[in-house]
C-alpha cells in the first residue's frame, strides 16, 4: 500500500491504495465521487476525464498514485454553490445529452478545450472533443453547447468558475 495525498474539489484526501489503483477507481470507491464514470477502462471512450492540475485526463488511463501532491477537479467540482458551470448549463440548455453517460467525460473535456482556446471554431470544438465518445445524440448538440459557452465568454475563457 501507499498514502497519497490528493486535493479533490478542493477537499484534501489521505488514503492508503495499492500502487495499481486507478485514479477512477480511487475516485469514486475512496473518495465517492461517483459522477466520474467507468466507460471502457482502455482511455477510448473519455467518459471518466477529469482535470488534473487544471488539464483533462482521462482518470482510466492515470494511476491514483500520480495524482499524490496534485489537485483533482471532478465533475461535482465544477458546480459552485449550487450553481451550475456554464458548461453545465449550457449541455442542459441545448439538449447536449441522451443517456448521459458520457456528459461528465464531455463537459470536463468542454472546459479544458476552452480554457485552452476560448473562442474555437465549429471544426475546433470538433477536433477538440474527438477523444470523448457519444453513442447517443450524434455530436451536433454537443458542439453547440460549448460554442455557446464559448460565445457567451469575453476572454476569460470558460474554465473560471
Amino acid at each position: 500500500m501507499t498514502r497519497i495525498t490528493v486535493s479533490v474539489d478542493g477537499v484534501p484526501y489521505t488514503d492508503e491504495v495499492e500502487p495499481r489503483t486507478l485514479l477512477v477507481h480511487y475516485l469514486r470507491e475512496v473518495v465517492g465521487k461517483v459522477g466520474t464514470v467507468v466507460g471502457c477502462d482502455t482511455s477510448n471512450c473519455g467518459a471518466c476525464t477529469v482535470h488534473l492540475d487544471g488539464r483533462s485526463v482521462k482518470s482510466c488511463n492515470v494511476l491514483a498514485v500520480q495524482a499524490d501532491g496534485h489537485e483533482v477537479t471532478t465533475i461535482e467540482g465544477l458546480a459552485v454553490d449550487g450553481e451550475l458551470h456554464p458548461m453545465q448549463a449550457a449541455f442542459h440548455e441545448n439538449h447536449a445529452l441522451q443517456c448521459g453517460y458520457c456528459t461528465p467525460g464531455m463537459i470536463m473535456q468542454a472546459v479544458d478545450l476552452l480554457t485552452e482556446n476560448p473562442h474555437p471554431t465549429e471544426d475546433e470544438i470538433r477536433q477538440g472533443m474527438e477523444g470523448n465518445l457519444c453513442r447517443c445524440t450524434g455530436y451536433h448538440n454537443i458542439v453547440k453547447a460549448v460554442a455557446a459557452v464559448a460565445g457567451s465568454t469575453s476572454g476569460e475563457g470558460s474554465g473560471a468558475r
